[in-house]
């Protein structure tokens, strides 16, 4: 018979053992996050759509409006009219392959940045910043050809999903002041990198990396760095940071629109805007895409803080009040983001 000291001493040391069992598994299950500044880090998942691999049928203009010669008069007729290039030009479906990334933000901040100016100078400013990540999921869409063995023609009845290897990000970001009714690009400022690096990206852990200056990149840097496909338990995701000046500081209402986040868009030919004789395309008119950002601030122009920035939209208190509110972010409904086409 075993004693029950004896069991419970081999209990005791099977418990003691076990950490040294897992600590393997755990290690490879586990993958710690880089060590960030306090602050919510807010993702907005790729808003994919099938219906955005096409758009038509539409008429090609250039051919229908400018190449009326191409009509199936006069004689002779080697060919049914509906077969003509002329004819097949009224009803055309363009398809492309859609790709979307995914954006990732910290909240929209201030710092105290010393600008060198034309003159020589330093100048202090204050300069609104965010700082986001990139990630790429694959998930791109594009249409799948059959052939339709009556007509012999090609259709496209379904969508199938692709993957790459990595995409690119070619941001254009624009914060726009509703009330003031002012628009300010985003703005290049090297002497911001390092406060901001410092600021977002204090010491790390013991045994994580630090993020580095090289991996921190601006709105023209990014575009050169690809963006690796993430892994199902690994992330490889981009940081960068968009900054911007001299920004009214009357502006309670504001929202960011990001474009390049994605390749889907929409274009239009307005009646009569392309005429024969004219350079193909002319008159079109295209729209991308675009993640909108919604932020507001209740505070005043003497003492700008950057706790004072909400992101999303207020909370109306009277009908009147939604209806304004609504009206200035372009909205029906109150909403945090959407994506639009600008």
């Amino acid at each position: 018979m075993v004693s029950a000291r004896r069991v419970l001493l081999i209990l005791v040391v099977a418990w003691a053992s076990l950490p040294c069992f897992l600590a393997p598994v755990l290690a490879e299950k586990v993958i710690k996050p880089r060590s960030l500044a306090k602050g919510i880090l807010t993702s907005i998942p790729a808003a994919t759509s099938e219906d955005e691999t096409f758009t038509g049928p539409r008429t090609i203009v250039e051919i229908v409006d400018g190449k009326k010669e191409l009509s199936w008069d006069p004689p002779p007729h080697y060919t049914p009219q509906s077969r003509t290039l002329y004819e097949l030009s009224k009803n055309v479906t363009f398809r492309r392959e859609v790709w979307n990334l995914e954006f990732s933000f910290k909240p929209l901040r201030m710092i105290e940045v010393d600008v060198p100016q034309p003159s020589g100078k330093m100048q202090r400013k204050r300069i609104w910043y965010l700082v986001y990540r990139i990630d790429y999921h694959g998930n791109e869409f594009k249409g799948k050809a059959k052939l339709d063995p009556d007509t012999g023609n090609e259709t496209f009845p379904t969508t199938i999903q692709v993957e790459r290897e990595s995409r690119r990000f070619l941001p254009h970001f624009v914060l726009r002041s509703h009330e003031k009714e002012k628009e300010y690009l985003d703005r290049i400022i090297p002497a911001a990198r390092e406060p901001i690096l410092q600021r977002e990206f204090p010491s790390s852990e013991p045994g994580m990396p630090a993020l580095t200056a090289d991996q921190f990149y601006n709105s023209v840097e990014i575009t050169r760095v690809p963006i690796p496909k993430s892994e199902e338990r690994r992330q490889h995701g981009v940081w960068g940071f968009v900054t911007w000046e001299d920004i009214d500081p009357r502006t309670d209402y504001m929202s960011i629109y990001i474009k390049g986040l994605t390749n889907a868009f929409q274009f239009l030919d307005p009646d009569g805007a392309f005429r024969a004789g004219d350079a193909p395309g002319k008159g079109r008119e295209f729209r991308f895409k675009t993640l909108q950002l919604n932020f507001w601030r209740p505070g005043d122009t003497q003492l700008e803080h950057e706790n004072e920035i909400r992101y999303g939209m207020p909370v109306g208190k009277t009908e009147e009040e939604k209806m304004r509110l609504n009206a200035f972010f372009g909205v029906v409904d109150r909403v945090d983001h959407r994506w639009i086409y600008r």
